[in-house]
This record gives C-alpha cells, structure tokens and sequence, in this order.
C-alpha cells in the first residue's frame, strides 16, 4: 500500500498554490488511505463471515434443539428471535470493528506516515474528523447490508418454530441499531487509538472492555447501584439498542443507551483530538 502517496496528493491544487488542503481533499485522502491498507479488506471480511456464518450456523443449531426438544434456550428463543438471530453473529463480529478502528488510527503511527499527513495538514484536528467521517461512513454502509442479510437469513431459518419480521414492534429498531452500535464501535475504537497510538496495546484495552469488563461488571447487578454502574459502561450501553427485549439490569432505554455510548466516544476522540494537537508525531 502507498499510504505515503495518498498523503502527498491530499490537494495537489493546494500545493501548487501554496494554500492549505481543503476538507473536501482531506476526506479523499483518509478514503484512499483506507481502502489501500490490507487489514480494512481483511478485518471487513472477517467481519462478514463472522457475522452471517455464525449467525446462521448457531441460530440453525438452536432452532434444531428446539424442534427436537433438547433446547434449555427455547424459552429465550422464543422470548425474543431477533436477539437470537443478531446476537450469535455479533458477539466474534464486532471484535473484527474493533480492531478495524484502532488499526485505522494506529497503523500510521507504526509506519510514520503520520508525519506525512500531519505536515500536509497542519490543522491536525481536521486529519482526526475526516478520518472518523470516512471511516463511520464505511462501517455504517456495510454493518447495515450485513445486519439486514444476517436478519433476513436467520429469520428464514426460525420461520418453523416461530415468525421473525420487521414489522413487528422493536424488531426494525434492533436491527438499525446494531449497524448504529458497530457503527460507533469502531469510532471507540479508533478513538483509543488516537489515545494509544500503538496497535499492540490499543487492541488488547478494546478487545478487554468489550469482551472481559462488561461482563465483570454483571457481577454488580444484585445492588441497585451496580445495576447503573453496569448500564452506563459504554459497549453495554450501546448494546441495548441491538435487542428488542430490555436485560433484567437494564436502567436505560435503547436510545438512551445509544446516547450515552455515543457521549462516551465523542469525550475520548475529543480527548484525542487534544493529545494529536499537543503530542509529537
């Protein structure tokens, strides 16, 4: 990949003119940065095969147990499909958003091309905004389609034991939603990049907040006040839009939960934005 190159025509225009990039020509230049990096292909198709694999296989297999009569699940099945449909895919797939967010940010640190960028954008925080522009673009395009054909598929398997639609109350909402969740997943992510700024140690804190800390903190629910420390962590929070049946601890609405997951990220990309303006590259 020639990210280097990508950088120097950020406005050849500009240059010639000796003015600064615009931020159109910024946009076009984070675009082409990150669809010439191997791992976006890579972390992308990982997701999709992670998301509609697993949530056919796994929603096939619950649906065999159920009909067979060997499902502990059923109950949770039939309490709420939508969630049994989104939710086996999104637990491995959201990891591959996450690693995509942090690599975003981190992989022009580790090869220098961070300097490139920032000398021909002086305004460094224009560098951090259209970055997260191009990259929540993607990720909302292409978490809606996998979402919406994970949702199709997993409906079409569970139509013998119950029916799944869009119409149905909640359901539409989940569905968008889980695409918005990824959506800013991966600007958490790149958020702890920016923070961060090494790949190694960005992956490992996204990879634990979502996978490891959220689940520490249902050890908490029994207390009143766990069950709010529970609700406002980020990545639960963000989750409660993706389900149409709200969690025993839940003290947030869906699009409460969206809110506070979204305030989260806004608060450590603008902490970010701080350190980009005041850290060396």
């Amino acid at each position: 990949m020639s990210v280097t190159g990508a950088t120097a025509q950020v406005s050849p225009a500009a240059a010639q003119q000796g003015r600064p990039a615009g931020f159109g020509h910024i946009l076009i230049s984070e675009w082409t940065k990150i669809r010439s990096v191997r791992s976006t292909v890579w972390s992308l198709i990982i997701y999709v095969v992670l998301t509609i694999g697993l949530s056919a296989l796994l929603t096939w297999a619950t649906v065999h147990a159920v009909e067979t009569g060997r499902a502990p699940r059923r109950a949770a099945a039939l309490a709420d499909p939508s969630a049994l449909i989104l939710h086996t895919g999104l637990l491995l797939g959201q990891l591959a958003i996450a690693v995509l967010g942090v690599l975003v940010m981190t992989s022009e640190y580790s090869t220098g091309v961070i300097r490139a960028s920032l000398l021909a954008v002086p305004r460094r925080l224009n560098v951090l905004v259209a970055k997260c522009v191009v990259f929540a673009v993607l990720i909302l395009v292409i978490a809606q389609i996998v979402t919406f054909c994970s949702f199709f598929i997993g409906a079409a398997i569970v139509h013998p034991v119950i029916v799944v639609s869009l119409s149905q109350p909640g359901v539409t909402r989940a569905v968008i939603g889980t695409g918005l969740y990824l959506t800013v997943l991966g600007l958490f992510a790149l958020a702890i990049g920016a923070l961060i700024r090494h790949t190694a140690g960005g992956i490992s804190i996204v990879i634990g907040l979502v996978l490891v800390v959220g689940n520490l903190l249902g050890l908490l629910d029994p207390y009143s006040w766990g069950k709010d420390v529970h609700s406002w962590f980020p990545t639960i929070a963000g989750s409660f839009i993706t389900s149409v049946q709200p969690q025993d601890f839940q003290t947030l609405s869906p699009w409460q939960g969206l809110g506070v997951f979204c305030g989260w990220t806004v608060l450590l990309l603008a902490i970010g934005g701080y350190l980009l303006r005041r850290r060396d590259a």
